[in-house]
């Protein structure tokens, strides 16, 4: 029977064989995709797992071994936006542990950089990044200490009289190779939450698959009127419905299969591409893109199942009553139970809104499933509202053409909303990914601070922690104000005594001292009264990310001269703004101050930053690839129908009905479904996107800009050129000889 199926799937000639090829290249492009996300989600692990080192000092830690101490001091630092890990050793004796990616540690005055920022250090200036780190390089960290080929990380040499005394220094024993019970104090090998980004990776995943099974569901229909008639007629002379079943289903099947394996060259194919998109911020390692045993396994063979299964489902029909088909019985039309899932996904996405789950399991069980009922809702549903607009628009035209469009709308509403389905999810999946994405990027933008405030650069304590330095020596201010491009300084005092404390502010939260003179030099940190020496600032006045410029503080009553006198908790410079200045002020202060971290407002936004412009490049991903899988899938839905009534437009023809009628008739079919469910998905993706953010971020919805809707009016105008271009089919396969009966 199989070998039959297989001679009767080809015996079609070249339509027969086209169908075959576009089938098995939609299974190679679902597969592809699908390989692309898995190995994806196992490279985030992947470089999380090379990140744990990192965590080797945390004090949460207990494991031990019996070897010599080594000193561990990790801390951060950043150069341009981007941010680098630096960790400063000490070995107490031969035997202290050694971190991955090196074969030694390294002695006082050496250290070994990773390959990106020994790349960095070659080509910056060594006083904007070289000068911060002592001594001199002697080798290059190995990948595997590196999550990332774009990692900056350093690990230096020192005594241990130079760490000993460096907060959150310690010894260890061991090299962590597992995440500390507690990270209260700070990991900074936490990673890339495995969890979100698997969520995230999989809804894109579902975005991905979902218009690829609608394209492989329209090609396996090529044809579907020719081949019901054949297997009703083998129905008619005695085949059982199982031999029917077989012979429809091998087609797709071995198509698929053989698209799975396609599909799998196409993943080989676009691994060194999925390498570098940033989805955490960073490049992928190209060796962390693998696949499990037990992914290969369930692709090879779940795959050729499902298109089986969906073959199955697209030819029910013959099975279940072969006189259903040559009788050509109008099908029920669809009833409001349709709509019902549509309903359901957005009832769930709505009760979570001010009903957070508190965990990353209930979240992606709300959402995601929110999402995917959502998709499948519009699916299920686009029929039945196909057939509600296509009744409306009967009762207010008179016009030949759209009368019969409308009414063979309204009898079939399931084959006229089959050709856009896959347009439908692509505008849904594209709306509510641009809506979340560009709303978070608003509410996030202030990460990027002020025109004024990204120009500073601060070094110095929290306002809750002890005062950074007794003073600023001289020779540190002279060099500052020596970088080409200074504009301005403020030291930041220390109140021990809480002159001028706001009686709002919790107990022993006091304000900084800065005296005028100093605070009318960076002005976008507020300025005094007129007349005062000294202000009364609170210490996120110079942590801001605004700008302060049109605040004026408190005086304190307390003499300038007082004041100089006081411990330092925070110098602050303004720049013209660009690297240059910024970095060698940054390494001046990182110089001075090695215990502190000299940032930037950029710094403090990078990481999200990173991770947004991660996101972004996902939504662009989903964008580009099902945009186009719609476009085909509609061309195919078109065309298959276009073939599978030629006889009844022939006839039509025949009986004098103008061929510019006939394609009018064609064009309305498919336009009225693709605009009303289109404007129902825009609608539906606004929705959804406007509860997830109210839910999960807090966060009202932002409408995205005129840009997003041009290019939803282009995409709607670029599908319906696709439809036009099918049109000239209809004079080539309408002539008389398709009036033939048989």
């Amino acid at each position: 029977m199989i070998a039959f199926a297989l001679r009767l799937a080809v015996s079609g000639g070249r339509e027969a064989l086209a169908r075959l090829a576009v089938i098995t290249a939609a299974v190679a492009v679902g597969v592809g995709l699908l390989l692309s996300t898995l190995a994806s989600i196992n490279a985030v692990d992947k470089a999380n797992d090379r990140l744990l080192w990192t965590n080797s000092g945390t004090a949460s830690r207990t494991e031990t071994a019996p070897v010599d101490p080594l000193w561990w001091w990790a801390h951060g630092d950043y150069h341009d936006g981007k941010e680098i890990f630096r960790v400063d050793v000490a070995a107490t004796g031969p035997t202290s542990p050694v971190p991955p990616g090196l074969y030694r540690l390294p002695a006082p005055g050496e250290y070994y950089a990773s390959p990106a920022l020994t790349e960095r250090l070659r080509a910056t200036p060594a006083g904007e990044l070289g000068d911060r780190f002592p001594g001199r390089p002697v080798g290059v960290l190995g990948d595997a200490a590196l999550p990332s080929p774009d990692s900056l990380f350093l690990v230096v040499g020192r005594t241990p009289a130079e760490i000993e005394h460096m907060p959150h220094a310690g010894k260890i024993t061991t090299i962590a190779t597992a995440l500390p019970p507690s990270c209260d104090e700070g990991c900074p090998g936490k990673g890339v939450r495995g969890d979100a980004m698997t969520l995230i990776l999989s809804v894109v995943a579902a975005a991905l698959i979902f218009p690829v099974v609608v394209f492989i569901g329209t090609a396996t229909r090529l044809s579907a009127a020719t081949r019901e008639q054949r297997y009703a007629a083998m129905r008619l002379v005695g085949a059982t419905p199982r031999q029917v079943s077989v012979i429809s289903t091998v087609e797709s099947t071995v198509a698929s299969a053989v698209g799975a394996v396609l599909g799998s060259g196409l993943f080989l194919l676009l691994r060194p591409l999925v390498a570098t998109v940033p989805f955490t911020g960073d490049r992928f390692f190209l060796e962390d893109l693998t696949l499990t045993p037990l992914q290969l396994a369930a692709t090879a063979l779940g795959v050729p199942l499902a298109a089986a299964v969906a073959a199955r489902l697209a030819l029910r029909r013959v099975t279940i009553s072969p006189l259903g088909v040559t009788r050509r019985v109008t099908p029920k039309p669809p009833t409001f139970g349709r709509a019902v899932p549509l309903l359901v996904g957005l009832a769930e996405l709505g009760y979570f809104v001010n009903r957070r789950p508190q965990t990353t399991d209930g979240q992606t069980a709300a959402y995601l499933t929110g999402f995917l009922m959502i998709m499948i809702g519009l699916v299920v549903a686009g029929p039945w509202l196909t057939m509600v607009a296509a009744r409306a628009v009967a009762l207010r035209t008179r016009r030949p053409a759209t009368l019969i469009a409308v009414r063979r709308l309204a009898d079939d509403p399931k084959a006229g909303f089959r050709s856009v389905a896959g347009l439908v999810l692509a505008l849904f999946v594209s709306t509510a990914t641009v809506c979340v994405i560009g709303t978070i990027n608003e509410y996030r933008g202030s990460l990027a601070g002020d025109p004024e405030t990204r120009a500073a650069v601060e070094i110095g304590t929290a306002f809750d922690g002890p005062p950074m330095t007794d003073s600023v020596p001289e020779q540190v201010l002279a060099g500052l104000r020596a970088v080409p491009g200074f504009k301005g300084l403020a030291v930041v005092h220390h109140n021990p005594d809480g002159i001028a404390r706001d009686p709002r502010e919790r107990p022993g939260v006091f304000p900084s001292l800065v005296r005028c003179s100093e605070l009318a030099q960076v002005p976008v940190t507020g300025h005094c009264p007129a007349g005062a020496e000294v202000a009364a600032v609170p210490s996120w006045g110079f942590l801001d990310l605004n700008s302060n410029a049109a605040v004026e503080w408190p005086a304190a009553p307390i003499s300038a001269a007082a004041v100089a006198g006081l411990p330092v908790r925070n110098v602050y410079v303004t720049t013209d703004g660009s690297t240059a200045a910024m970095e060698r002020t940054r390494t001046l202060l990182t110089r001075a101050y090695p215990g502190h971290l000299a940032a930037t407002v950029r710094d403090w936004g990078t990481a999200q930053q990173r991770t947004w412009v991660g996101w972004q490049q996902l939504a662009n991903v989903v964008l580009l690839t099902t945009l186009p899988i719609a476009g085909c899938s509609l061309a195919v839905s078109v065309v298959a129908g276009l073939s599978d009534r030629r006889r009844p437009f022939a006839m039509l023809r025949l009986t004098g009905a103008p061929l510019g009628l006939l394609r009018r008739v064609i064009g309305l079919e498919s336009a009225l479904p693709l605009l009303v469910v289109a404007a129902i998905a825009t609608g539906t993706g606004f929705a959804a996107s406007a509860m997830f953010l109210k839910s999960q971020m807090h966060y009202e919805l932002v409408a995205p800009g005129v840009v997003f809707f041009l290019l939803v009016a282009l995409g709607l105008v670029a599908s319906l050129g696709i439809i036009a271009s099918t049109l000239p089919l209809l004079k080539r396969i309408t002539g008389p000889e398709a009036a033939r009966n048989g």
